[in-house]
């Protein structure tokens, strides 16, 4: 079964997660933003083995502790989607704009595409690419364990901005219903930010994307 745990990284509170096998005690860390060693208390405190990195987009808050962290666990890089090469990229200038520390940049080892999978331990989790608040932006969901990590795609109750440079609004709601929606009601996500819900209760009361919106 695929566990996981939440840590709050970085002054915009964004959700970092520890996704481990509870067979294997093999883990992933998905989009440690900052904070790393904060990330990497957690995973001590789990006492699981981390072996890879998986970021939805490139987003400081997202990506910003990942050059670090990879070279403090000598594990690799999986994700984003292509795409999302300028904002990973551009993470120094983005340090300076949004007040973190300085940070490196860095290439993935593995850039996903829609369709593509990712394990962690015995877990198989599938990529889904859905772009909007950014153009490389992808979505992790394990059918098993009825669990999707969306980052900023979708909020409880909101969805994500598409202000940003080749954010596209259109895109975020069409990647939400056409590939969010079809995994099913029943299905928990962990945002970039806040709480948790479900894919149901947002199709109910959702202002934006809802089925009623």
């Amino acid at each position: 079964m695929l566990r996981y745990k939440i840590v709050p990284v970085t002054p915009f509170e964004q959700n970092c997660s520890l996704l481990w096998c509870d067979v294997s005690r093999k883990a992933a860390v998905v989009d440690p933003g900052g904070d790393v060693e904060r990330i990497v208390a957690a995973i001590d405190q789990l006492g699981v083995v981390v072996e890879k990195i998986l970021l939805t987009h490139g987003h400081i808050d997202h990506a910003g502790g990942t050059a670090e962290l990879a070279r403090h666990l000598a594990v690799p890089v999986e994700g984003p989607e292509q795409e999302e090469r300028f904002w990973i990229d551009a993470l120094p200038q983005q340090s300076k704009m949004f007040g973190f520390p300085q940070v490196e940049t860095f290439a993935p080892d593995r850039w996903l595409v829609d369709g593509d999978t990712v394990t962690v331990g015995q877990e198989t989790l599938e990529v889904l690419h859905c772009p909007g608040h950014t153009p490389g932006h992808v979505v992790f969901f394990s059918p098993s364990a009825r669990l999707a990590v969306v980052g900023d795609v979708l909020f409880a109750g909101s969805i994500g901005r598409t202000d940003f440079p080749r954010g596209n609004h259109a895109d975020l709601v069409n990647s939400i219903r056409s590939k969010l929606w079809p995994l099913g009601n029943d299905v928990s996500f962990i945002p970039g930010h806040g709480p948790m819900s479900t894919f149901g209760e947002e199709r109910d009361s959702n202002p934006y994307v809802g089925d009623y919106a």
